[in-house]
């Protein structure tokens, strides 16, 4: 069935693995605190807390342990907009967690997992509502859930393929976890997944250590896209911003300034603001300008998201217009 026919109930779905986040203030050490700060995490759940946000209909499936602490999670998530309606529950299994703690420069960040054997990792095909999840224009993907588990993968596999059967767009964002799984193994992995995206999202350190592309931007970005049939590929390059090809079209928009508060969740509110453009946008036909839009809002949302605590990006959509009006206006193309 094609996009212009499907009247879908909701605009953005996506399915992954949500977390508690626990952190210790900036200059306390893990192995030394008595205070753990608890926040929700998950890059798909983050990326369907700023669509809602932003007005979108949206919603995210799991699997989930049937306690108290999945439901602070998804109550969270409902406040936010998203619908969890989808989410199938089951006892006795566990949460995925994830610890940090915060450093300054000449100390890194240091995150310590806390996610084998959770719930999420052991979903199937038998635990998705494919009606649910294939009933909206944009299913949203990331390599997270690839990493988890070998059943994740086969998920990611057939919900591309129903995806692609029912004439919705795939948004496949590579989301390299160096903590999860080897650049060797995640590229020769995530290579049939990228392959099959309409929309591709990937850091460009990530596409250098996973799929060798090397170069100035426009040239990795071609090696990229090289290796997917997706009409769009979206690189982020830390300081320097981000980059859009299209076609032949190479589009780069430069990072804004901003004073970094907390550097997690900024890829995924770059990946809201990109899937933002394109929903706002005349998807029935090559809408260059939507992505064009999109790259931008990426950009601006991801500034937004550095510049607050927490891994959603807890924004709206009067904040972003007025964001995107301060931008620098030095497009390079």
């Amino acid at each position: 069935m094609s996009e212009s026919t499907r009247t879908p109930r909701l605009d953005f779905v996506s399915l992954g693995e949500s977390m508690l986040r626990l952190s210790v203030p900036t200059g306390r050490r893990l192995d030394d605190t008595r205070l753990l700060d608890m926040e929700i995490a998950g890059a798909e759940s983050n990326v369907s807390v700023a669509l809602a946000r932003l007005g979108w209909r949206t919603g995210w499936v799991s699997r989930m342990p049937d306690h108290a602490l999945s439901q602070a999670i998804l109550r969270a998530l409902r406040s936010d907009g998203v619908d969890v309606s989808a989410v199938k529950y089951v006892p006795d299994e566990r949460l995925g967690t994830y610890f940090i703690e915060y450093a300054t420069p000449p100390r890194s960040t240091q995150v310590i997992y806390d996610r084998a054997d959770s719930a999420a990792s052991h979903m199937t095909t038998a635990d998705i509502d494919w009606d649910y999840l294939l009933d909206t224009r944009v299913l949203h993907l990331t390599g997270i859930t690839a990493a988890l588990s070998e059943n994740c993968y086969a998920l990611l596999v057939e919900a591309i393929q129903r995806a692609h059967a029912e004439g919705v767009m795939v948004s496949f964002d590579v989301n390299y976890r160096a903590k999860l799984w080897t650049a060797a193994t995640a590229g020769e992995k995530l290579r049939p997944l990228i392959a099959e995206a309409d929309l591709l999202l990937c850091k460009g350190a990530d596409a250098t250590a996973l799929f060798g592309c090397q170069g100035e931007p426009r040239q990795l970005m071609s090696e990229l896209k090289a290796l997917t049939h997706a009409s769009a590929v979206f690189c982020t390059f830390g300081e320097q911003g981000a980059a859009l090809l299209s076609g032949t079209e190479f589009v780069s928009q430069p990072a804004l300034p901003v004073q970094i508060v907390d550097r997690i969740g900024s890829g995924d509110a770059f990946a809201a603001g990109v899937l933002d453009g394109w929903l706002s946008g005349d998807t029935s036909t090559s809408d260059d300008s939507a992505l064009r839009e999109g790259l931008r809002r990426g950009v601006a949302l991801a500034a937004i998201a550095l510049s607050q605590y927490g891994d959603r990006v807890l924004s709206s959509r009067a904040e972003l217009n007025a964001v995107l009006k301060s931008e620098r206006l030095d497009i390079s193309r």
